[in-house]
């Protein structure tokens, strides 16, 4: 088997496995800050172990030597573990997908301020595109009672967080930042502790609870590995499998119809950014194609 096709395949892997956080965030009967302390105590423990098993502490000591990226990096998704389930609480699972789907917008946007890396005309399309596709989300979600504006703007800022965290990890390349993210895990963890009602899940819970944080803890370990051998523009396009495969299973297993405008401002969003990584990956393969400058014919 090629890297390219072994990318292919964890990444994808790593996507279908975190098809069903939104539906375990829904019928796990608790509150959000329980249902965030047991989804990053369960997620960020198991990681924790696996790479005290396999790395020891040197991968720590790694992450500490970046600095301010690297704590920027762990702040950022630790921010996104309540956030991303009290946004499920608040409004429908295909409106939180759907504008999940426009991180790699920001993380643009991020990168060209903080990183100066130029925007090009075809990211500025696809920019114009998706912010249309969510304002169609945001309008539906007054003709929606599964729906908020709240819980939209709560996921909205969950897609900046996250994208801003991407960008911080670009700073430190060289660096495996696998590490911190249980420390970010069982950071947010160690808060919620604070504010949830960790027995309220027991007994009859457990077999929710326990395949919840093993599926997060896998998919994110798979979601990191996978991307190493393939494109940026394969990853983006894989990750959309969630927003269209998360609603639906939501749907199928409890009856969750977001309504029309809901599934029409994702229908942008997600066909904006479909178009958008497809074309950069025909450029991708234009220019490995073409032989270079000086090369016989």
């Amino acid at each position: 088997m090629s890297e390219h096709m072994k990318g292919i395949l964890i990444t994808a892997l790593g996507v279908m496995l975190i098809v069903p956080d939104s539906l375990f965030v829904r019928v796990i009967d608790a509150g959000p800050a329980t249902i965030t302390f047991w989804r990053s105590f369960m997620a960020g423990g198991l990681i924790l172990l696996g790479l005290l098993i396999f790395q020891g502490v040197s991968g720590f000591r790694a992450v500490l030597r970046t600095g301010r990226p690297g704590l920027i990096y762990t702040l950022l998704i630790g921010l996104t573990a309540p956030g991303f389930v009290m946004a499920i609480t608040l409004t429908s699972v295909a409106n939180v997908v759907f504008i999940f789907a426009s991180i790699p917008i920001f993380a643009s946007i991020f990168s060209r301020i903080f990183l100066g890396e130029p925007i090009s005309r075809r990211l500025v399309v696809t920019m114009a595109a998706v912010m249309v596709g969510l304002a169609i989300i945001a309008y539906g979600s007054h003709a929606s009672a599964i729906s908020s504006w709240q819980g939209d703007l709560i996921a909205l800022i969950v897609s900046i967080n996250f994208a801003g965290a991407l960008t911080a990890v670009r700073m430190v390349k060289a660096t495996s930042m696998i590490p911190a993210i249980p420390v970010a895990y069982l950071g947010a963890a160690f808060v919620m502790f604070f504010f949830a009602e960790p027995l309220s899940v027991m007994p009859g819970q457990w077999h929710l609870v326990i395949p919840h944080g093993t599926l997060i803890a896998v998919s994110t370990c798979l979601l990191t590995l996978g991307p190493r051998y393939i494109s940026s523009a394969e990853v983006s396009l894989l990750i959309l499998l969630e927003s269209v495969l998360a609603p639906l299973l939501v749907w199928a297993v409890i009856g969750e119809n977001p309504g029309a405008w809901a599934f029409v401002g994702g229908a942008v969003v997600i066909t904006a950014l479909f178009a958008s990584n497809l074309m950069a990956l025909r450029a991708g393969a234009r220019s490995r194609s073409r032989p270079p400058a000086g090369a016989a014919p």
